[in-house]
Order: structure tokens, then sequence, then C-alpha cells
């Protein structure tokens, strides 16, 4: 297992508690309290409505400008809100300090050392926003842990479109067969890997997914370095 490919968003960086800290100081920030009844109700909202664009990203039948600014107006809409400006300066805010954000999952960079002290090479493959995957990679200390950063829409497809794996194959100049990829979601990155000849783990760190989904769940990051003999083993 030479090569390791990490989806980064809910993977590495900790999505969920990074967006929540972010909203509640922009919650704060542009007293949304003025208009909202909580923050706990608008992030409650927030999260599905956030999660319904961002699948249909995932599928190419949303621009990235678009979903930016519709979540939040779609997300007002709910508690009978029409404000455009404030919807648009609320998604300008929100990329700006989201990424700043800080928390990885536990042994995320424990984890990552030993690996590359044991001789793997570590890329990233992210359908998140290129603008915003460097800052967070950066500010989180993790960027130089990785040889190869690609983000899907400079392949002008999302995962699991297979010309996004190949791509990231060609960019760290590794085969198939010696490539492993880690991701939170079964079909996206679990199944797209493996749809090009690379094995897939699943990170379920909530034990969302039944047992047995797959060969190789896992619920901690550091069960991945025990885990990689097993793996080369099957391969034999």
């Amino acid at each position: 297992m030479k090569h390791i490919f990490f989806d980064l968003d809910h993977t590495l960086w900790d999505f969920e508690k990074n967006s929540e800290a972010a909203l509640r100081i922009l919650f704060e920030e542009l007293e949304l309290g003025n208009h909202l009844p909580s923050f706990q109700r608008f992030h409650t909202k927030y999260k599905k409505v956030n999660a319904k664009l961002w699948h249909l990203y995932g599928k190419g039948k949303l621009e990235k400008s678009v979903l930016r600014v519709k979540r939040f107006s779609d997300t007002f809409a709910n508690f009978d809100i029409k404000n455009k400006e404030l919807a648009e300066h609320l998604a300008k805010r929100y990329v700006e300090v989201s990424p700043y954000q800080t928390n990885l999952f536990p042994d995320a960079i424990s984890v990552l050392e030993e690996l590359k002290s044991n001789g793997h090479q570590l890329h990233i493959i992210t359908n998140g926003f290129k603008e915003v995957q460097y800052i967070k990679l950066s500010e989180s200390k993790m960027i130089d842990f990785f040889d190869v950063i690609l983000c899907s829409e400079e392949v002008g497809k999302n995962k699991p479109a297979k010309e996004v794996f190949h791509e990231a194959l060609s960019r760290a100049n590794a085969k198939a067969e010696e490539s492993i990829m880690i991701g939170d979601d079964f079909h996206v990155d679990v199944i797209g890997a493996e749809n090009c000849g690379i094995k897939g783990v699943l990170f379920d760190p909530h034990s969302r997914q039944k047992s047995g989904t797959h060969e190789w769940h896992i619920q901690k990051l550091n069960e991945i370095p025990g885990l990689l003999p097993w793996m080369k083993e099957s391969m034999i």
C-alpha cells in the first residue's frame, strides 16, 4: 500500500464541528438572533438544507456559486425570512470564517505522522472547493503531509466520477493496485475508488453504517496502520 488517498471533510477535518463553530461566530457577529428564534433551530434546519444541496452539487446539478448562497436563503425561508442581502453576506462570511476552524478527528495528526514515517505517500481527493480546502489543510497543520492534493472541481466532475480518481492516480504517479482510498462516504469515496481498482476503506466515526457494509470499515483513524497489513495480505 504505497499510496494512501484521503478524503478531507468528515474524514480528517471535522466538518460538522468546524461548520457549527463558524456559524456560532457569525450568528453573533451578524446579530442573527434578531431574525431567527435561536441558534439551535437555525443550525438544525441549515444542516438539512446544506446536505440536500451538497447532494445535488455532487451529482453536478448545482453550481457552487449557487450552493453557497442558496443554503442560507433556503434556511431563512423555513423561518419565513426573505432577505437576499443577508443570505449573500452570510454566505460570504461563512466561506471566510469556516476554513480557519481547526477541529480534526481524534489522532488525525499522529496517524498521518506514523503513515508517513512508515514510507507511505499520502494524498487528498476532495469534492470541497479548492480555495478553502488549502486553507483548511494549512491552518490545521496537515498540508505538509500530502504529496498530491486534488480538488475534484479541477477535473470538472465530482467523486465518484472515475475521471477524478484517474487524475489523482496520474498526479501521484501511482498504480491503482498499490493504492487505497479512505473516506466517510460509502458511495462517493469507497465505491467510487473501487470502481477504479483502488481498495476503499470506509471511515464511519459515528457508526451510521450497518456492520458489514464493507469489508474494510473503521470507526477510528488510529485503526488505519494496523489495518494495512491485513489489506495487503488480502491482495496477495
